[in-house]
């Protein structure tokens, strides 16, 4: 043995104290006693309505419950970890990389007086020690000690799953379009949608056993949630429109006019390069399961549907923003999703300071013939900065023009302000989506992401001028904050709706034929309008639809009459406008339930390849139900 490590043997031997034989006696006592009054319960349980017997089977089933359960979970693995702790029998190092584990020495040396830590002497180590806590923080764990243990009967209770807040949360919505005169108002003209929020939010709170509130019901987004058989286009146009005429459901004296529109669906490897910016909010309100880390989730399946020319930068806004991401190449992945990983929710909302910065940075990310996008994920929230939806959209209004899109990815419950996140969207040439489950993001990023992020046709209008010859009355159902004056449709100053690539879009009116009972207003006295003789009487209505090429200034015209006869039969989108309208307590239905709705949309379910029309049917029965209530 060499003379340095003689002289390593002889310190160790220095400060190794000494046994103590009384001390050893007096722990070998008290771990007797411990082992021998933990061979039963001290206690025997007390029995309950709901457990009113005993045995092995019911406390192991209990025992399950709670441990299964996320306290409980979080609990036995904090025990596990701290048990791993003690009994690692060769010290290895056994937290996760990075941990920093602290230990108050005062409490630690009673311990040691006691009993030494080993595997046979544990149950009274612990027993003797103070309570250790235990925190995950970011991935690493702390340990701590020094607080008083909980009594055995102490049981903690499970974590809810959402603290949901209605009173502040705020939607985008309208009073229901009205039933219009033909000979008064023979025109109705609005902007087409394309946004899908309000059905995935009527889905999160019915699947939560609650009714949606009527504000949060935009008919026309329930019906364009879903895939339609509608013809493509042809000749290199951008969309293709089609009409049909089908008899009402709920109501066998009037019709419902069918407007469909099938956006083009280039080829995919001819799709310009794309420079994506998520603007991801992470203040504190989005420190919740289905928030910031559903977020992550949602985001990393997009992420697979990139190519490698495509960019991607990330930019996060709390209490103040920032770019946490400079512009990345899409094949990149491990960086993207190593930032994307490691950001973390607290703070207020600066939702202003985040646009700017996100605009910016699609601004320096952009080059000619590429497509930039600005996705911006949050729940909402924007309480720091342009809280007014007005203001928001005169920001958005000045910023468009530049050629930067912007779509809004709406996540979790309690305060979802609908309101901005619709003023966002809609003038920011983009879409609206609400993110309650991966599923959906599955459909709005994947399946659909061609859709979602290139746009082939910008401010796209309908007119609808109905023929008083054969219809007496007409209401459009849903687009309430669509409406557009008149005037609008050939000023190409008016912002209107975006179609992407492959976009379906659905429009229905009721109308009701001259001389139908089912005509809600008197003819006037003295009648003003054009007359029946001066129009063709075959005809139902003439169509006019508005578009531009994207980054163009002028609009191109689409015109095309549409006939009186009845040419299909009611279908599933008319179920689901109906569904709609039963949610928003319509007054226009009559007799008609969901129960008839159910029956409607199982007759005409049709191809469901994803089971969308299947889940819808699911909705109704719940809504149903709860209805009943």
């Amino acid at each position: 043995m060499t003379d340095d490590l003689n002289d390593l043997k002889k310190l160790l031997d220095q400060a190794t104290p000494a046994p103590d034989p009384a001390r050893r006696a007096e722990n070998i006592a008290l771990a007797q006693k411990n082992f021998a009054d933990l061979q039963g319960s001290r206690d025997g349980p007390r029995l309950t309505s709901d457990r009113p017997q005993k045995g092995l089977t019911s406390g192991v089933r209990n025992m399950l419950n709670t441990l299964t359960s996320r306290a409980g979970l979080t609990a036995s693995t904090a025990i596990v970890a701290v048990g791993l702790v003690f009994l690692s029998p060769l010290g290895d190092d056994i937290l996760p990389r990075g941990a920093e584990v602290a230990f108050e020495p005062a409490a630690l040396s009673d311990v040691a007086e006691q009993a030494p830590v080993s595997r046979k002497s544990v149950p009274q180590a612990l027993e003797a020690a103070p309570a250790v806590q235990m925190e995950m923080v970011s991935g690493d764990v702390a340990v701590t000690a020094g607080t008083p243990a909980p009594s055995a009967s102490m049981v903690v209770p499970d974590a809810p799953l959402e603290q949901l807040q209605p009173n502040a949360e705020s939607f985008a919505n309208a009073d229901s379009n009205p039933v219009h005169v033909t000979t008064e108002t023979p025109v109705s003209t609005f902007s087409i949608d394309v946004d899908t929020a309000s059905y995935a939010f009527v889905r999160n709170a019915l699947t939560n056993g609650q009714m949606p509130p009527q504000d949060a019901v935009r008919v026309e987004e329930m019906i364009n949630y879903f895939p339609y058989d509608y013809p493509a286009p042809t000749d290199g146009a951008a969309f293709q429109p089609s009409v049909t005429l089908a008899q009402t459901p709920w109501n066998p004296d009037t019709q419902l006019l069918h407007i469909g529109i099938q956006g083009a669906l280039p080829e995919l490897a001819d799709r310009p390069p794309l420079n994506l910016v998520f603007l991801i909010d992470t203040s504190g309100s989005m420190n919740q399961p289905n928030k910031l880390p559903l977020l992550k989730q949602s985001f990393r399946l997009m992420l697979g549907q990139l190519r490698p020319q495509d960019e991607v930068s990330i930019v996060t806004y709390a209490g103040s923003a920032g770019q946490v991401l400079a512009p990345t190449p899409a094949s990149e992945r491990g960086t993207i999703l190593s930032a994307l990983d490691a950001l973390g929710a607290g703070g207020a909302t600066a939702g202003q300071a985040g646009l700017q910065q996100a605009y910016a940075t699609a601004a320096a990310m952009a080059d000619e013939g590429e497509v930039s996008r600005v996705i911006l994920a949050t729940d909402g929230d924007f309480n720091v900065g342009l809280s007014d939806p007005q203001a928001l959209k005169d920001y958005i209004a000045d910023k468009r023009d530049s050629g930067t899109y912007l779509s809004v990815l709406g996540f979790g419950r309690g305060n979802l302000d609908d309101a901005t996140m619709q003023a966002l969207a809609q003038n920011g040439n983009g879409q609206a989506a609400y993110i309650d489950t991966l599923s959906e993001a599955q459909k709005v990023l994947v399946d659909q992401l061609s859709g979602a992020l290139f746009p082939i046709a910008d401010d796209v209008k309908i007119q609808v001028e109905f023929n008083p010859a054969t219809v007496a009355e007409y209401r459009l159902i849903g687009y309430e904050t669509r409406a557009l004056k008149r005037e609008d449709f050939n000023n190409d100053k008016v912002d209107a709706g975006d179609i992407g690539a492959g976009h379906q879009v659905t429009a229905i009116y009721e109308v009701t034929p001259t001389g139908s009972p089912a005509i809600l207003n008197d003819d006037l006295r003295y009648s003003t309008g054009t007359t029946a003789s001066d129009r063709t009487s075959d005809e139902l209505a003439f169509l006019r639809m508005r578009y531009k090429a994207p980054g163009a200034a002028d609009s191109t015209l689409i015109e095309t009459p549409v006939s009186a006869d009845i040419t299909d039969t009611a279908g599933f989108a008319s179920a689901i406008a109906g569904f709609g309208q039963l949610l928003r307590g319509s007054s226009y239905l009559g007799n008609w339930s969901f129960a008839d709705a159910i029956a409607l949309a199982t007759e005409t379910k049709g191809s469901d390849p994803f089971g969308y029309r299947a889940e819808a049917i699911t909705l109704m029965r719940l809504a149903q139900s709860l209805s009943a209530q």
